[in-house]
């Protein structure tokens, strides 16, 4: 029988039988960028005043620009909410997820981590979005809520503060990877990401796998033999 490509995908990866694989989320295990999506949802909703919406509409532009960095924009789009109540994150969270974020799955990503789990494989994923976000969307994949490294505001009493705790982006996916993952497991067998901002995490890997990849990521996993994969869901066929 000849297998369809998501299939053979999914069949390879399990072969491999990885005790630790590691997964960026947006653009890997969906095909939405739900740390942006929810930043326009939450102000649509009412989630942050007005004058705080105006700030961070611009903000964003900004960064769109290239004038304010990937870590700094995405640590603002965690610590807007101070103020907020913890709960009330998770449940305007688990609203959006379900609906801007869940109808975007990519399929053979979701078959692929609900089977790895049922291998033994230790889970993990890391995302610069913030927690609560990433927290409700990767359940659904298997992924415990302990084993996720996102953007994470300190929240005392149960309520959000302006000062951020974590920003895993760029070269500090690694850094929470090594802090969390490597200080218990020795090697992380395999990563899926999609970005630039996924490159350090993909080169602690025994097996890197670039997912959906921006043009910079395909430039780079192809220069070193990274496997590259395009689901199906996606515009690009290849």
């Amino acid at each position: 029988m000849t297998l369809t490509k998501a299939q053979k995908f999914v069949s390879d990866v399990l072969e491999l039988r990885p005790r630790v694989a590691v997964f960026d989320c947006d653009g890997t295990l969906w095909e939405n960028n739900s740390g942006e999506d929810f930043l326009e949802w939450s102000m649509q909703h009412g989630l942050v005043s007005d004058a705080m919406a105006q700030r961070m509409r611009a903000r964003y532009a900004d960064y769109k620009d290239g004038r304010v960095g990937e870590a700094q924009m995405c640590g603002e789009m965690v610590t807007m909410y101070a103020g907020r109540t913890v709960a009330e994150m998770e449940a305007a969270a688990a609203r959006f997820f379900a609906e801007i974020v869940e109808p975007n799955f990519f399929a053979e990503l979701l078959e692929l981590t609900q089977r790895l789990r049922d291998q033994g494989c230790d889970l993990w994923a890391v995302s610069s979005t913030n927690g609560w976000v990433i927290r409700e969307g990767v359940k659904r994949f298997g992924i415990p809520a302990g084993h996720v490294l996102a953007g994470e505001a300190e929240c005392p009493g149960g309520v959000v503060s302006e000062r951020l705790t974590r920003m895993p982006s760029g070269e500090g996916k690694a850094d929470a990877l090594r802090e969390f993952v490597m200080s218990t497991h020795r090697e992380i067998a395999a990563v899926f990401g999609n970005s630039i901002h996924d490159a350090a995490m993909l080169r602690l890997a025994q097996r890197a796998f670039a997912v959906n990849p921006n043009p910079d990521l395909e430039a780079i996993a192809t220069k070193k033999g990274w496997t590259v994969y395009w689901p199906e869901r996606t515009a690009v066929s290849r």
